[in-house]
């Protein structure tokens, strides 16, 4: 079963990913879309699901300690397919061009991170060492908490627009209607372990992440858009997230 987590989890955690891509794509006209920048945005926010800030305190509240460390092998997948494909969907740029924004610093640090563990060299590093790292990595969920902020108090009188309602409802349809079925019944028919399965019923339950918004000010996206799907998903999922959990973990006889 471990084996099963640490093959399964990550490629679950990606393959959820790209399929919310996938899922935007048709419904971009009729959110009313016009530019790229602005269909691009919308693809990367409708499928990166908030995966870290709201699901990890959930887990270690409603699952066992297993549970919450299949979540973060899950999320490893997330982030590999976010800073790879993810960087090219919002960039635009083409597989053949875009190695220059496919190298980057998340992305690095991951690798080497993977690699320091998995070969044992992590235990070798200097105490200093380790412990700037663990106080770095403590400072990443406020840092991005207050790029995400300063970028939606920037954007933040756009929200009034008319647009900004076609844009909020198709994404919630999308976000919080009808990609959770779609997870729910990968959960169901998966030959996943019972840790899996919960961890894919929390993240159907789970709005849009707020990163997107600040990506799409560093990879040419359109923060506007971003931030009407973040905000709208966000609001809404407040009724639906009970609704999709309990559901599901029902479903699921777990």
């Amino acid at each position: 079963a471990q084996w099963n987590n640490l093959i399964l989890a990550p490629l679950v955690g990606a393959g959820t990913f790209v399929l919310g891509m996938l899922f935007a794509k048709p419904f971009q006209t009729l959110a009313g879309l016009e530019t790229a920048a602005e269909r691009r945005t919308f693809s990367l926010t409708i499928g990166l699901y908030n995966y870290g800030f709201i699901p990890i305190p959930l887990a270690m509240l409603l699952f066992s300690k297993e549970t919450v460390g299949v979540l973060f092998v899950h999320n490893l997948g997330v982030e590999f397919a976010l800073w790879t494909l993810g960087v090219m969907v919002i960039s635009g740029a083409r597989v053949s061009g875009g190695l220059k924004q496919l190298i980057n610093a998340p992305l690095v640090a991951m690798v080497l991170a993977l690699t320091l563990n998995f070969s044992g060299a992590a235990g070798h590093l200097p105490r200093p060492v380790v412990t700037a790292l663990h106080i770095l990595g403590q400072c990443a969920i406020p840092l991005s908490l207050i790029l995400a902020g300063a970028v939606i108090d920037d954007h933040l009188e756009e929200l009034h627009s008319t647009m900004s309602w076609r844009v909020i409802t198709v994404s919630a349809l999308l976000r919080l209607v009808l990609l959770p079925v779609c997870f729910l019944v990968l959960a169901k028919y998966l030959p996943a372990s019972a840790e899996l399965k919960r961890v894919i019923v929390l993240q159907a339950a789970m709005p849009s992440a707020v990163f997107p918004i600040v990506m799409s000010k560093h990879y040419n996206g359109d923060p506007p858009t971003a931030l009407r799907v973040v905000v709208g998903t966000s609001v809404i999922s407040l009724l639906t997230i009970p609704f999709w959990i309990r559901f599901g973990l029902s479903w699921m006889g777990l």
